[in-house]
């Protein structure tokens, strides 16, 4: 199954790598994970997309709770959640299918974030599934270069 699980972390060197360590040591491969500071410099947010026995992921997650470095993590799967990816994707695009290719973008709610008389640059963020689309769609049109983020995610607010 899959999981994502947040961790709120001390933004200090070498965090990072013990906590990936964490998973690599009960055999679970990461699928994605990112890191960034949050709305206090000192503090990291990390989201880490794993699949996997769902019993040996709780394991981890409550080997993770016990990291000194880590002060809060949550795993997100049963939970009500957004989760966006961020990616960059170059297509060969010939000038006499760019109006095509515009309209998928269009359809797909990304934009254009670099044109040359060769190819274009489309920013695209959304869940997981929604960049896969796009990649297929644009397969057809030759994708030259691509690169995304990985998963970030957070639980939803509480209605009242």
């Amino acid at each position: 199954m899959r999981h994502i699980i947040t961790a709120t972390v001390v933004n200090h060197p070498g965090v990072l790598a013990h906590i990936s360590a964490l998973f690599s040591a009960r055999g679970f491969n990461i699928d994605s994970v990112t890191v960034g500071r949050t709305e206090d410099p000192a503090v990291s947010r990390m989201t880490i997309v794993a699949g996997g026995d769902d019993q040996i992921l709780e394991q981890v997650v409550k080997q993770l709770r016990k990291v000194i470095d880590v002060i809060k993590v949550q795993d997100l799967t049963d939970s009500k959640f957004v989760e966006r990816d961020l990616m960059l994707l170059r297509v060969n695009v010939a000038p006499s299918k760019r109006v095509e290719v515009m309209e998928i973008i269009n359809i797909f709610r990304a934009k254009v974030v670099d044109i040359s008389p060769i190819d274009l640059m489309i920013e695209v963020s959304g869940p997981e599934a929604k960049l896969d689309a796009i990649v297929a769609m644009m397969q057809q049109y030759g994708i030259k270069e691509l690169s995304r983020t990985g998963c970030i995610a957070m639980k939803r607010g509480k209605l009242q």
